[in-house]
């Protein structure tokens, strides 16, 4: 009888450690293939974001192309026509307000770049961050101060710019952006100045211990928007 229970015992044991043997080879297993499915998947959505972005510089250079065989073109046209010299004319000023020309030119270059110190020793580490609407009142401030021209990291500000912020990064007309942030702008200098203006914003921005810098330049190229103006909307008013 004691053999007969010493026997149970040892095939008990025996059967509990492979059991156990067993269950750590299949949670193992399904480890390592959860492992390889996520690389895999991985793998394939960089590619994915490869070729989309490939097809997008492709698509830009067909556009930069046909911009300068349409260049072309209008200066064949317009060579021996003074009406439509003048018409060209009108187009390229239009083109520099609505921002689809690169324009240069004297004004300031502003630099705003996260705080530098030890997100755990504040209470608040997200004032420690430049947030979109740091980089929305510089550029109203710009505006307001005489601006022509803008760009955030060499993204044009046109009429129909959005800027959005996404967690430590901001998107501006759909670009993700993150610091520093080297906002340019053309415009008289003097004037742009203003920006530094003690109890402006950013004054308030350096009083936060983010980095807030300003430098005059006499010559600034922006460049122009690559994207489309669609305005769904406004309507032209008939004469």
């Amino acid at each position: 009888m004691t053999n007969k229970r010493f026997v149970s015992i040892v095939l008990g044991i025996m059967c509990f450690a492979l059991t156990v043997c067993i269950c750590i080879q299949v949670k193992t297993v399904k480890q390592y293939s959860t492992s390889i499915g996520q690389n895999y998947d991985q793998n394939n959505l960089r590619a994915e974001v490869l070729r989309y972005k490939e097809k997008y510089e492709n698509m830009l250079k067909e556009i930069e192309q046909a911009d300068n065989q349409l260049n072309e073109k209008i200066e064949e046209a317009t060579n021996q026509n003074t009406d439509l010299e003048d018409a060209k004319n009108e187009i390229q000023e239009g083109n520099k307000l609505i921002g689809t020309a690169e324009v240069t030119g004297a004004g300031a270059i502003i630099t705003l770049a996260d705080s530098n110190l030890d997100a755990s020793k504040v209470l608040d580490p997200s004032k420690l961050v430049v947030h979109d609407l740091d980089v929305f009142y510089v550029i109203n401030e710009l505006k307001n101060a005489g601006a022509e021209a803008i760009s955030v990291n060499e993204q044009r500000i046109v009429p129909t710019t959005a800027i959005e912020c996404g967690g430590n990064i901001v998107t501006v007309n759909g670009e993700k952006i993150g610091s520093p942030f080297v906002i340019k702008a053309i415009g008289l200098p003097e004037n742009l100045a203003n920006l530094q203006r003690t109890g402006g914003y950013l004054q308030a921005m350096k009083d936060a211990g983010l980095t807030a810098d300003f430098k005059k330049s006499n010559h600034i190229t922006i460049p122009k928007y690559t994207g489309i103006i669609n305005y769904k909307y406004a309507q032209s008013v008939e004469d």
